[in-house]
């Protein structure tokens, strides 16, 4: 027997390398998630639509989204405009397609008048579909 220093082996050094698999695995699904909710995000205008038990959405063939705020600015497929130049746009989708529907979508604080303003424009560059779009109530839970 031999008594001393025991030797040891080179192949058990420790790892100094880093495993960058799981970091790659979790920042491709952060890139998902924001590339899926950015859209979201960018066309946002704040309103209060008001609530009725028939809203529902529906899909026209074809659509274009008119807003009106609640400090009256309208919006034109979420772009700001004015109403000469609303009719303007609104006249170019009418000689294209004249059977396209408009969806209005108007905040609840926003006078009557305004909205009747904006569907006269609409009506005037020959658009007649109208759909009125509103948020359906919140269901009171049952205890």
């Amino acid at each position: 027997m031999a008594f001393g220093r025991l030797e040891r082996s080179r192949s058990h050094a420790p790892l100094s390398d880093i495993n960058v698999t799981p970091l790659v695995d979790v920042m491709l699904v952060l890139l998902v998630i924001f590339i899926l909710t950015a859209p979201l995000l960018t066309s946002a205008i704040r309103l209060e639509l008001p609530k009725t038990e028939g809203a529902q959405a529906g899909q026209a063939p074809l659509a274009v989204s008119l807003v009106v705020n609640g400090q009256g600015q309208v919006f034109f497929n979420d772009q700001a405009v004015g109403l000469p130049e609303l009719a303007s746009r609104l006249q170019a989708v009418a000689s294209q397609r004249p059977d396209t529907e408009v969806q209005l979508r108007a905040d609840q604080a926003v006078p009557y008048g305004r909205v009747v303003e904006v569907m006269g424009v609409a009506q005037k560059a020959g658009l007649s579909r109208m759909g009125f779009v509103a948020e359906a109530p919140v269901a009171a839970v049952a205890r």
